[in-house]
């Protein structure tokens, strides 16, 4: 079949599944978007801005375990996608990023909106593409979309120069791919398996320390047979939110800076630390020296660069989580509770996570825990980065994989509300909460536009402080209070600001209101709704380890 490069493209997506796309078109993407023109069977989500773009296309993938979608014009629409490539990268979710560029002719002569695009983006990117002759775009739609979703999923960009978009191709659709260079499927060392088996049976003190791989694999189901055959207790990072329910007893929550200050002290005391889809990062972590020193480790992990980059393994599994874990389940002798679960249980009486008791101060936690109630676990909560993500982690109890969506490894701010859309746009019939912070929500606030254009009904919760909470907090505790370039209280009418765009908008500065106000947003369905909550403007989350520290200098608000 004859037809141009950039109708190629677009039916080399929809050949492999893709359904909707988060872009702005420009002047090199309009044979692109022109071979969108009549298409019924792959939607155009119009962002407002190319970073919201990519965060749609992130929240989607999240949501749905897709791949998520973007485009962007040549030049300043590439470059602004940057932030949510390496946004996608660092979290491992598998994101498309189309970019048009200048024609081949005149690339390298610094022509009207040329970035070297596949230049900037190689750091931040599992693979990328500069098109060069036109019969390649099926293939490599085929390679990107592939390499971006197997093995450890990440972020994939193909730039195409407006020549090769308008250039005629014989198209056939591209049914296996097969990439010589490239192997994703790993065998599992079955010898590694009977070592973990064999640790796993002679330790005393142990832990499953989880993260977003056991999501990403699917392997909530695997990860929670382990833990109630073995009551090895669960404690995970904030991206492993969901890959076993919070409700659940062996749930310690997420470990960390913000962790509770139990699963920080079951980490801390182990004997053997059992890392599923997990890579040490410093915010896990702390003071590296300090960390889990008593314990032995057992790393699982499908991409071998994360075993002993940071923390080194006695035994190293390679390999995908949800296979790893199986064979664990099958291999692994039952055991009963023990006294290291009755200590562990211990601490959670010792240092609870509790919501003041306040009639006059609207407090940014009890918010999150009051939502939560209403919500039970029900809906797909995205956050924003800052307090009131950390609050989230704490306070809202998760109960199913892809029911949690926030920015981890680069703490993006302005992620929330274009994250958010793409996640309502792949899951129509869930209800989806962002919880944003006025920082952040100000930063991409334009979103809204999409969001009430394609009637969207995602309630908005902003946690609203007048200020950058978190480096506020910084500043109060290791810098002497000096509060400097964190003050955000001049900012819109955030209740007008929603009627202006055609949204729903309500104000709440009361416990009282809480209640009632998100049961009125809960109620619409036709648009988004933004609940400005008027907080406490100096609240701060705890518990708290500050950074490179180590647990004896954690700060846990304890009850009164």
């Amino acid at each position: 079949m004859k037809m141009n490069g950039a109708n190629a493209l677009i039916q080399s997506l929809v050949d492999h599944g893709v359904e909707v796309i988060f872009g702005i078109p420009g002047g090199v993407m309009i044979p692109i978007y022109d071979a969108l023109y009549d298409r019924k069977d792959i939607r155009n989500i119009l962002m407002r801005h190319e970073q919201g773009a990519a965060h749609a296309a992130d929240g989607y993938a999240r949501a749905t375990g897709k791949v998520g979608v973007c485009f962007a014009t040549s030049g300043p629409g590439a470059t602004n996608l940057v932030t949510g490539i390496a946004t996608a990268q660092m979290d491992s979710i598998p994101i498309l990023a189309v970019t048009g560029q200048c024609r081949t002719t005149v690339i390298g002569k610094d022509a009207f909106q040329e970035a070297d695009i596949t230049g900037i983006t190689m750091p931040i990117t599992k693979h990328n593409y500069l098109i060069k002759n036109p019969a390649d775009i099926p293939r490599v739609i085929a390679e990107a979309l592939y390499i971006a979703r197997t093995g450890r999923p990440g972020p994939v960009l193909v730039d195409v120069p407006m020549d090769m978009s308008l250039a005629e191709v014989d198209y056939e659709p591209i049914r296996e791919v097969k990439i010589r260079s490239y192997s994703p499927e790993v065998e599992i060392d079955d010898s590694a398996i009977d070592k973990a088996v064999e640790l796993i049976e002679r330790s005393e003190r142990p832990v499953l320390y989880v993260g977003g791989g056991v999501i990403t694999s699917g392997a909530s189901q695997e990860l929670l047979a382990l833990s109630e055959k073995t009551h090895i207790l669960v404690a995970t990072t904030l991206l492993g939110k969901g890959a076993i329910p919070e409700t659940h007893p062996h749930s310690l929550g997420m470990l960390g800076m913000h962790g509770t200050a139990y699963a920080n002290h079951a980490v801390h005391n182990c004997d053997l630390l059992i890392a599923v889809g997990a890579r040490f990062d410093d915010r896990v972590t702390g003071k590296l020296a300090a960390f889990a020193k008593k314990a032995k480790v057992i790393h699982i992990d499908i991409d071998p660069a994360e075993i002993g980059k940071t923390v080194p393994a006695d035994v190293a599994i390679v390999g995908d989580c949800k296979e790893v874990l199986k064979r664990l389940v099958e291999r692994v002798k039952p055991r009963q509770e023990t006294d290291w679960n009755k200590q562990i249980m211990k601490w959670r009486n010792e240092y609870p996570l509790v919501c003041p008791t306040d009639e006059d101060k609207l407090l940014p936690q009890c918010v999150i825990a009051k939502i939560w109630e209403m919500t039970r676990g029900e809906v797909i909560v995205v956050t924003d980065v800052g307090q009131h993500q950390m609050f989230a982690a704490l306070h809202y109890k998760v109960t199913k994989p892809r029911h949690f969506l926030s920015s981890g490894g680069l703490g993006t701010m302005g992620f929330g509300l274009p994250a958010a859309i793409g996640a309502q746009v792949g899951c129509p019939d869930k209800t989806v909460v962002l919880i944003c912070g006025d920082g952040g929500f100000q930063m991409t606030i334009q979103e809204l536009a999409p969001a009430v254009e394609h009637k969207l009904p995602i309630k908005i919760c902003l946690i609203n402080n007048r200020y950058l909470g978190m480096v506020r907090q910084w500043q109060e505790l290791f810098w002497n209070g000096r509060y400097s370039g964190v003050d955000i209280s001049v900012q819109p009418d955030f209740v007008k600001l929603a009627d202006a765009y055609g949204a729903a908008g309500f104000r709440v500065e009361q416990p009282s209101e809480v209640e009632p106000t998100f049961k009125k947003a809960m109620e619409i369905n036709d648009r988004p709704t933004i609940i400005d909550f008027v907080v406490h403007r100096e609240e701060n989350v705890f518990p708290m380890i500050p950074a490179g520290g180590t647990i004896e200098e954690m700060m846990v608000n304890r009850p009164k």
